[in-house]
């Protein structure tokens, strides 16, 4: 068989959960020996497997259709997590959410990351099939590495004995981006790093002031940074400390136990199942009790969680991720043209 890996808008949201989604797509069906293509003008493939929802994704899907071809849509996004990010997202996410059902509908077969997005879409009323399915993490790529630990201390000059907390994500509100500075300005004797970048313009003037001036000196928002300083970072640090309100699965976070650090979340339904609190990770629901615990762990007074961590990140690896993508399309394949009737049987 031969997929179609399709992705709109590679510029705006390509540095963002969804863009390394879809290279780990990419790795996980060349481990498993799947013949693929990114070119959208193919016609010699067998599954259009797409992971965006412009016009031309859709334009795509309705070629596909009339080619005869089976689609899978790959739901990374929900009304829920695209309120509070960019520019009139509350306003516009009862639209967006029709958006998205007008989209998935087309699907033959939908994934999403995790159960608790699988529950979303059941609850907008979709009725094909849904495979809750990680988005995956690249084990070696965030092994701990010494050499890039210290590229990553240097690079932001700070002393061996120096307290670091870091976080990856755009700067949304709904990724806690206002909690973190927050926090950061009751305990000015560590330093606090987001990484992560978004036009400016995107997104809602206090975020920006924040972000620009508004911050104290402890904060330092370097902006988007890949390979071995980020890598570095993410073991390097003394926690990463993610204060998410809402994800489908949030692939920094797979980062970070790939890289055996310590990991505070905030206690969410997108963890249930997998991320467990003070069994794998730390979690809290306010600034006081993120405080409280970020002192802990960073003066390792609280067990060390790390390797629980670790073998969770294990279980979601690219290759296990390629095994549970290739049984989907064997699935897909299989599927009669009128996948309503199919969910009908199958739900």
């Amino acid at each position: 068989m031969k997929i179609l890996l399709y992705f709109e808008g590679q510029n705006v949201i390509g540095k963002s959960g969804i863009g390394r989604a879809l290279k780990h797509q990419k790795r996980a069906l060349s481990a498993m020996g799947i013949n693929y293509t990114l070119d959208p003008k193919a016609t010699d493939y067998d599954i259009l497997h797409i992971n965006t929802y412009g016009p031309k994704s859709l334009n795509l899907v309705r070629k596909a259709k009339r080619l005869g071809k089976k689609v899978i849509f790959h739901a990374h996004s929900t009304e829920e997590d695209f309120r509070n990010s960019f520019v009139g997202s509350n306003q516009l996410a009862p639209l967006f959410k029709k958006w998205l059902i007008t989209l998935y509908q087309q699907a033959d077969h939908l994934i999403t990351p995790t159960p608790y997005s699988k529950k979303l879409l059941r609850n907008y009323g979709l009725t094909q099939p849904i495979a809750a399915i990680s988005n995956g993490i690249d084990l070696k790529k965030y092994y701990p590495d010494k050499h890039k630990e210290v590229a990553f201390r240097n690079y932001f000059h700070l002393t061996e004995t120096q307290k670091v907390v870091i976080c990856v994500g755009l700067f949304f509100e709904r990724k806690g981006i206002l909690d973190f500075v927050e926090i950061a300005k009751a305990m000015p004797e560590y330093t606090f790093i987001w990484f992560g970048d978004v036009p400016m313009i995107s997104i809602p003037a206090n975020i920006r002031r924040v972000v620009k001036k508004e911050h104290p000196k402890n904060v330092i928002f370097p902006g988007y940074i890949n390979g071995d300083l980020i890598e570095g970072a993410y073991s390097g640090a003394d926690l990463f400390f993610f204060p998410s309100y809402e994800e489908t699965e949030g692939i920094v976070v797979l980062e970070a136990l790939a890289s055996q650090q310590q990991v505070l979340l905030r206690d969410i339904p997108v963890y249930d199942g997998w991320m467990k609190n003070r069994e794998n990770c730390y979690m809290a629901s306010n600034n006081r009790d993120f405080e409280q615990l970020i002192h802990q762990l960073v003066n390792h007074r609280l067990p060390n969680l790390s390797m629980a961590g670790f073998r969770l990140a294990q279980e979601k690896s690219i290759t296990q991720i390629g095994k549970e993508l290739e049984s989907v399309y064997r699935a897909v394949l299989e599927l009669p043209y009128d996948h309503q009737v199919y969910a009908k049987v199958t739900k």
